[in-house]
Parts: structure tokens; C-alpha cells; sequence
């Protein structure tokens, strides 16, 4: 291992990213200006304030909490030209982060407040991920951006926003997923949905043993057949530690057999209360027993964050090196809901010759 890797060459490397809401990365000083034009009353009007008020807010412990942030970023995502800035400065942003390939994901059915269709909604935001996509092609920090369609879990949307998903599977949308408050809202609420899904070979995740425990994550997947679990970091359950060696229970070992990806989110998870610190985070554990452990960034507004931040806090908290991070992302590409050829063809062309000389020095 290579210990004391410095933020900024983090920064540098190429890294994939496959769990990150739209809605949980807008730029505080976006947020302040689209507030004013459509009327929305923020906690502070000043950029700097406002991102701290986000972060503040989001550190509550609480799942439900950290997801009242969002009313605000909601709010000023209710038109064309606003989700289309968004996405654009999205897709920028993670650029600029180093971030090579990215699942993006949003609710549509939370943008229609000022009536727009939900094709219209899926439209504008896949020209925005297009424009700054091209933005940041051309300043040399080349991305790829797919799309998430996230169905709310309390709703009962899932099997409209299903097929939305596949109607725009050809424009940048590769899949489907459904959020909020795990308890009380099991997944198997939306089995029409997701039945619907495999019947048109779609991928999707599902948010799943974040909140909620063991149960949400076997449903998820024996019931909904999930292609990766959305935190999954609660799969650590069933993981016992008291003896000399790790024992697997039933349902972790399958995971782990199946080789079902798990969208870790260190920081998000510390917030909502998933876990208690990123050095006690069961990623170190998980990782150890090679889980298809992916490193995400979740909400990087809620969480003052980035990809390169997040990789940073592990490299720091367990003494990761290149070879952690390298596996980490490629781990993120393999587990992709992309054609494999495209994967390979990153992982091949873009993510093993950037990490080459770093794991020679």
C-alpha cells in the first residue's frame, strides 16, 4: 500500500461514479439565483452560507432529515431551461473532478410543478448532461454521462416512470431506480415495475439496506431482481466478526457470490446514521472480503463532496493506495449500465493506463 496520496492527485486520476442525484449536486450559487427568478424563500441567499446551511442540515443522522434538503433543490428545478443548466453544470462539475464516467440519476415525476410533461422533463435534462458533456470534451476532460430515472418509493408512479425509462433507453437513459424513505415502503410495492423492466432487458438498482435493514436488501433482490444495490451498506448484518474469521450469513454471501454491486456512499452514509464514522464504515470490511464494493459521492451538495474527496477520506482513514483506488474504480465500470464492450473499452483505453505509473513508482 501507498499511504499519504495527496487530494490533488486523486483529482487527476480517472474515476467512475454510479450512485450521484441530480438533485443533490446543484451549486449553491445556481440555487440562489434560480430561487430568485421563480420566488422560492432559501435559508440564506449567500453561496457559501447556503452550501454550509446544506451540509448542516444534512448531518442530522436522520434519513428522513437529510431528505428535506431537498425541497429546496426541487423547487428551482421546475422548468426547461433550469434542468438543462443543472445537468449541464453537472456534468462539468464531475469533469472537472476527474470523473470519466457517470450515473446520474433523478425523479422525474418531482419536476412537473410547472407543467412539463415527464418526456419533457427526461428531454431537458439529457440536453444539459449533452451540452456540458461537449463543454467539457473540449477542455480536455472527456465524459461520459448516463442517465438514472428514479421512481419515488411512497409514490406510486414506479410503473409509469418504468416505462418513461425504457421510451428513452436509446437517448442516454440506461436505468431505472426507485428512492426515498425505506421504512414502511418496501420495494416490492413496485413489482409490476420492475417485472415490466426485465421483460424489456433494462437494468436497474434499487435503494435498498441504507435506512432499512437486511429484509429491504433480500427484497430487492429475490423479489425485484435488482442488477446492484443502491448503499447496500447494511448487508454488514449479516457479516459476524466475533470469531477469528469473518462468517458470511446466508444473504451476504449470495451478494457476494453473485457478485452484486453494493453503491457505497461513505460520507451520505455517516449523515444518515448507516454508519457511525468513514473509519468505522463497514466499506474497510466489505472490501476486505471482496464485495463488489463501488465508492459513490450520493448527494455532493448534502455532503460538501466529491468523488475525489470521498477516495481521499478512505485513502486516509485505511491506508489505501493507487491499488485501492484503481480497484475501486474499476470495480464502478464493471458494474456499469452500459454495453460490456463500452466498459471494457474504458476501463481498457482510459482507467488501467492512467493508473499504470502510479502503481509502478
Amino acid at each position: 500500500m501507498v499511504a499519504n496520496i495527496r487530494y490533488e492527485d486523486i483529482v487527476k486520476v480517472p474515476k467512475a461514479l454510479l450512485h450521484d442525484h441530480l438533485d443533490g449536486g446543484l451549486r449553491p450559487a445556481t440555487i440562489v439565483e434560480l430561487a430568485a427568478e421563480v420566488g422560492h424563500e432559501l435559508p440564506a441567499t449567500d453561496p457559501e452560507e447556503l452550501g454550509r446551511w446544506f451540509v448542516g442540515a444534512a448531518d442530522s443522522g436522520s434519513l428522513e432529515r437529510y431528505l428535506e434538503t431537498f425541497a429546496h433543490t426541487v423547487a428551482v428545478m421546475q422548468t426547461a431551461s433550469a434542468l438543462r443548466r443543472v445537468a449541464r453544470e453537472c456534468a462539468l462539475d464531475l469533469a472537472a473532478d476527474g470523473v470519466v464516467y457517470a450515473e446520474v440519476r433523478f425523479a422525474p415525476e418531482q419536476h412537473l410543478e410547472r407543467d412539463l410533461t415527464l418526456d419533457e422533463v427526461v428531454e431537458a435534462v439529457l440536453a444539459g448532461f449533452a451540452e456540458g458533456s461537449a463543454e467539457a470534451a473540449a477542455a480536455g476532460r472527456p465524459i461520459r454521462v448516463g442517465t438514472l430515472l428514479t421512481a419515488m418509493r411512497h409514490a406510486a408512479r414506479s410503473q409509469e416512470i418504468a416505462e418513461l425509462s425504457v421510451r428513452h433507453r436509446d437517448a442516454g437513459v440506461v436505468g431505472f431506480d426507485i428512492a426515498g424513505a425505506e421504512a414502511g415502503f418496501p420495494p416490492t410495492r413496485h413489482l409490476d415495475a420492475f417485472e415490466y423492466l426485465q421483460r424489456e432487458n433494462f437494468h436497474f438498482t434499487i435503494h435498498a439496506g441504507e435506512a432499512f435493514g437486511l429484509p429491504s436488501i433480500w427484497q430487492a433482490i429475490q423479489w425485484c431482481g435488482a442488477d446492484r444495490l443502491g448503499h447496500g451498506v447494511r448487508i454488514v448484518d449479516d457479516i459476524s466478526t466475533e470469531g477469528p474469521e469473518p462468517v458470511l450469513g446466508r444473504l451476504a454471501a449470495y451478494v457476494r457470490d453473485k457478485r452484486i454491486p453494493l453503491e457505497l456512499c461513505p460520507s451520505s452514509n455517516v449523515q444518515t446514521g448507516a454508519a457511525a464514522s468513514i473509519a468505522e464504515h463497514p466499506i474497510g470490511l466489505l472490501r476486505d472480503l471482496r464485495f463488489r464494493v463501488t465508492v459513490n459521492t450520493d448527494n455532493r451538495l448534502m455532503s460538501g463532496t466529491s468523488m475525489s474527496r470521498e477516495m481521499a477520506l478512505l485513502a486516509d482513514a485505511f491506508g489505501y493506495g493507487w491499488a485501492e483506488l484503481r480497484w475501486f474504480t474499476i470495480n464502478a465500470m464493471k458494474s456499469a449500465f452500459i454495453p460490456f464492450d463500452e466498459r471494457l473499452k474504458i476501463i481498457d483505453e482510459v482507467i488501467k493506463p492512467a493508473y499504470a505509473p502510479l502503481l509502478r513508482d
